[in-house]
């Protein structure tokens, strides 16, 4: 079986806002897909701290895989060893490149068993006030500096025209260009949800405004992971 696991958002967050069953997954197997390995022992020691470190068997998965990369795992599948999923952050196959594993399980008889937990995406577009019942999520915006004008204002005149909320990301390093560039590019009557530190007890900030209201009071999202949402 491919058990699909959810990762925190914040590290700040309790562990008892998650789904108990989320450590039996962890507990029932040593083996696990990862995209990051620092970040998947984090993750292993939140839900399942008395799990030793040492028996952990990690297989990287990110976006430069492909199935050659992990013939062993996909052999120890086949020959019956169960594995977890592990996402840096959320649920995995939202913005993380898990699904090259599912699909392949998919393709060999092998069971996928998804676990309910914290999407940021989704959290974002709730708690937004847009249309929840049509969206699209983008994704990450071009880095250049053109084509990111460019689909910025895309995504505007879709929202315009058909009223579906467009939800898209980036590199937290990036974040404050990003606002930058909505705020000069938007027009001041579009409205734009921040959703920040989504889940952090402390520290969330999910707020919607216009983009005249953001240009007179801009939040600092360095380093922040951040989600944007433009809708009506």
């Amino acid at each position: 079986m491919l058990f699909l696991i959810p990762a925190y958002l914040s590290e700040n967050t309790s562990v008892n806002h998650f789904a108990p069953v989320i450590k039996d997954y962890i507990m029932q197997t040593d083996y696990f897909f990862v995209e990051n390995e620092k970040t998947a022992r984090k993750v292993v020691k939140f839900f399942a701290p008395e799990k030793k470190q040492a028996d952990l068997k990690l297989f990287l998965l990110d976006k430069y895989t492909e199935n050659s990369d992990v013939k062993e795992a996909q052999q120890l599948m086949l020959q019956g060893q169960d594995f977890g999923l592990l996402s840096e952050a959320g649920l995995p196959c939202i913005a993380d490149p898990g699904n090259l594993m599912v699909k392949w399980c998919h393709e060999k008889n092998i069971r996928v068993i998804p676990i309910s937990g914290p999407s940021s995406i989704i959290l974002a577009l709730i708690s937004s006030g847009f249309n929840g019942q049509e969206f699209t999520f983008n994704g990450y915006l071009p880095i250049d500096k053109s084509e990111k004008k460019k689909q910025i204002l895309y995504l505007e005149s879709l929202v315009q025209k058909t009223g579906y909320s467009q939800i898209f990301m980036e590199t937290p390093y990036r974040n404050n260009q990003l606002l930058e560039d909505l705020i000069k590019f938007l027009s001041p009557n579009t409205r734009l949800c921040i959703a920040a530190n989504i889940n952090d007890p402390e520290q969330e900030m999910i707020k919607t405004k216009t983009v005249k209201e953001w240009q007179k009071q801009k939040p600092e999202l360095h380093k922040i992971p951040a989600v944007f949402v433009l809708g009506k």
